[in-house]
């Protein structure tokens, strides 16, 4: 360890970490603009990927019920840890909460400090698009300018603003069995400058589609797109299957397409390849990222990005809010950490302030 980083240890340890706290984090995407959000954690992702040896991984704790299901999903390097607490839960909108609720630490390596403590909700939704465009330049045919998206609740809009921007999308062609999550994105988007074609069926929506998003939210093992929908050259950009249980894609889609993922130990469990045999290849996206194996192979080739979410993106994010809101003068100190005269008496910051009777 150099002698920066020593003295970096030493003050994380002994300053309160910063907190970002929801309505800061909405603050800061206002301030820098949702688009340049997206594409800083987007480059933070990449960055991180392209160092994905550097990271100890593994895949994230679950805890499932009937109505859902509750992850940890930690990570770090040499100098940095991270964890998200995030939830899943489709019923929630029912009674007023989202479906996904976040929030997450980054702590320091050398002395286990925690150096932010920060809502993870939006910042979710801002990473998971990262993720997407990210994946879909690295995959998908230059060029591509028409994406269907299917399902148009919480995550539609980040989904679409992010393909635009990182990608060059100018069409959207919408789908959702729910017509007022339909109509909620249309107003939301009604600024964008995006092309925006409602459809009545999935088939309709895929027709003439570049790239294909998928990001439904019911906990089944559902066939969201099936074979005869495909057209070659189409990337699919699947974010919905993110859980034991749950899939959208019918394995003759996957079996028709080269299959990319984050983490294979991980998406094998999760993703829509969970349905397929063990012995199934699949990429992972990092490899195609630093040039250890090929993308796209031809126009014609269908691609699959079998998205779950992996905690490196959730560390990406993290960097990318810290230093934002550091940049910006945003958050507060949070007193998490009794700060202790003597660190080796905890039980003397009880007796402090209090007077002691003459015996």
């Amino acid at each position: 360890m150099t002698s920066s980083q020593n003295t970096l240890s030493k003050a994380s340890f002994s300053t309160m970490p910063l907190y970002l706290s929801a309505p800061d984090a909405v603050a800061l995407v206002r301030r820098k603009g949702l688009k340049n959000c997206i594409a800083g954690i987007a480059a933070n992702i990449q960055a991180d990927f392209f160092r994905w040896t550097d990271f100890d991984k593994s895949a994230r704790v679950a805890n499932h019920s009937k109505d859902g299901v509750i992850e940890l999903m930690p990570i770090s390097d040499d100098m940095a840890y991270s964890f998200k607490y995030v939830n899943g839960h489709p019923k929630n909108t029912a009674i007023g909460l989202p479906t996904v609720m976040a929030f997450g630490v980054l702590a320091d390596v050398a002395t286990g400090a925690p150096t932010l403590v920060s809502e993870l909700t939006l910042t979710t939704a801002l990473r998971t698009a990262a993720t997407s465009a990210l994946a879909a330049k690295t995959l998908a045919r230059p060029g591509s300018r028409v994406m269907a998206l299917i399902g148009n609740g919480a995550q539609s809009e980040f989904q679409a603003i992010a393909f635009q921007h990182l990608m060059g999308i100018d069409t959207l062609r919408l789908f959702d069995i729910d017509p007022q999550a339909t109509a909620k994105l249309l107003a939301n988007l009604s600024g964008s400058r995006l092309r925006l074609k409602v459809c009545t069926s999935i088939a309709e929506a895929v027709k003439g589609a570049d790239i294909v998003t998928t990001i439904t939210a019911d906990k089944a093992c559902a066939t969201i797109l099936t074979a005869d929908m495909l057209a070659p050259g189409m990337h699919i950009n699947a974010v919905g299957g993110d859980c034991p249980g749950k899939t959208e894609l019918a394995a003759e889609v996957l079996h028709a397409a080269k299959v990319f993922v984050e983490f294979t130990p991980q998406t094998r469990i999760e993703g829509d390849i969970q349905q397929m045999p063990a012995e199934f290849v699949v990429t992972e996206l990092w490899e195609v990222l630093n040039g250890t194996r090929s993308g796209r192979e031809s126009d014609a080739q269908i691609t699959v990005f079998d998205s779950v979410g992996f905690a490196l993106e959730d560390f990406s994010a993290l960097r990318f809010m810290h230093d934002a809101a550091l940049a910006l003068g945003m958050g507060e100190r949070l007193a998490l950490i009794p700060q202790m005269v003597d660190p080796k008496n905890l039980f003397g910051t009880l007796l402090e302030g209090i007077s002691h009777p003459a015996t």
